[in-house]
């Protein structure tokens, strides 16, 4: 049998060891509780504004002239005159005399032409008279039949026929004198002069080329899906020309005129037709706009009524997300109008003030609820104004 001794030794070890273990678990903290955290997905948003819109269309092209014309010899000779205008950038008037082809010979076939003229006249005035005549001698023989050649009739047709070609002769014998005299045929600028004083040309020499100033035209492609947002595709649409000259934007207006009504085979664009009149500011006080200069074109286009634009990645599916009254995330149904690089304009489905979600969510759930950035701030606002608070009473008490 175990004895007195070997029985209260172990007992009391572990009575010493609970004991060790309660004082021990007595000194440490109970664990901190955790707070909650809010895991309620934070987004940006942005307020609709609907706003009236009118359509522009974009486009660009080089200004050029609406006439251009090579001015080309239609006579042979030496010039003997040019105009101190007759320079290239130089500006002339409709009928100013810009270059004199030498018309010595030219003057010597007009005095030719006059005097075969005026001898074709007297020669049919003597066979008139030959003629009656004949008819007067033929009157007085009763037994016998004129015929036409014994009334000097051919004779009388070839003399009228050598005074038409008279006529005719004169008539290009004073179109020889005029043509030595080179003419503007408009108010016109110089773009380039191909001959010097004492050059000689003949029929057909390029003597230089002239561009109307009175109206300029720029040629405009469209893409034809553009064309739907044009009043009457585009004719007489008001259009805004921007070129940047000497450092600075400037702008001229004009009007589209027409259509190419044909489809560029290589561009597959359509090309409308814009016209300035006056580029050049010669009859007004507006800044010239220079043939050669690169525009870029707004046409004004249809009236879109009150839309919203917004950015183009935010329309999924013809939906677009928004934020609802009760903070939760809501997708709606709109009507995408027009699409223009990272934008687009929506006709229906958004609303004055409703809030458009902009920022991306990871998991994006219909009905889940949703938080803006300052609603976590006004709540970690009030949650330390907590502690503060109860800390002031306990110093009062």
């Amino acid at each position: 049998m175990a004895t007195k001794k070997q029985i209260i030794l172990p007992i009391a070890v572990i009575s010493i060891g609970i004991g060790s273990f309660l004082a021990i678990s007595a000194l440490k903290k109970p664990p901190e509780e955790k707070e909650a955290v809010d895991n309620t997905p934070l987004v940006a948003v942005k307020q609709v504004k609907l706003e009236p819109m009118t359509f522009k269309v974009n486009s660009y092209g080089v200004v050029n002239a609406k006439y251009e014309t090579e001015l080309v010899s239609q006579v042979n000779g030496e010039i003997v005159f040019l105009s101190d205008t007759f320079v290239r950038g130089g500006f002339v008037k409709k009928g100013d005399i810009l270059a004199r082809i030498d018309s010595s010979d030219y003057d010597a076939d007009l005095i030719d032409a006059e005097a075969k003229l005026a001898s074709a006249r007297a020669t049919l005035v003597q066979e008139k008279a030959f003629g009656k005549v004949a008819e007067e001698e033929w009157k007085r023989i009763k037994d016998g039949v004129p015929t036409e050649l014994s009334l000097r009739k051919p004779q009388l047709a070839q003399e009228l026929a050598k005074l038409n070609s008279s006529e005719a002769g004169l008539k290009r014998a004073k179109r020889n004198v005029e043509r030595t005299i080179i003419k503007a045929p408009y108010d016109a600028l110089i773009e380039s002069r191909n001959i010097g004083l004492g050059s000689y040309v003949s029929m057909g020499t390029k003597l230089g080329k002239v561009l109307s100033t009175h109206k300029a035209e720029i040629r405009l492609p469209l893409a034809d899906k553009e064309i739907q947002y044009l009043v009457n595709k585009g004719k007489d649409a008001d259009v805004t020309l921007v070129a940047d000259l000497g450092g600075s934007k400037q702008e001229w207006v004009g009007k589209i005129v027409r259509s190419e009504g044909v489809i560029d085979s290589r561009s597959r664009m359509t090309y409308l037709v814009a016209e300035v009149i006056d580029p050049y500011g010669l009859e007004s006080d507006k800044s010239e706009l220079r043939y050669g200069t690169y525009v870029t074109a707004n046409i004004a286009g249809t009236d879109a009524g009150d839309v919203v634009v917004m950015p183009r990645h935010l329309v999924i599916n013809g939906q677009i997300a928004i934020l609802d009254s009760d903070k939760k995330l809501r997708y709606k149904d709109v009507n995408v109008i027009r699409q223009s690089g990272a934008e687009v304009v929506i006709s229906d489905g958004l609303t004055q003030d409703m809030e458009v979600i902009t920022s991306a969510l990871d998991y994006p759930v219909e009905g889940m609820k949703l938080a803006l950035p300052e609603d976590k701030l006004l709540q970690q606002d009030s949650e330390g104004e907590e502690p503060d608070t109860q800390l002031a009473m306990e110093e009062k008490e």
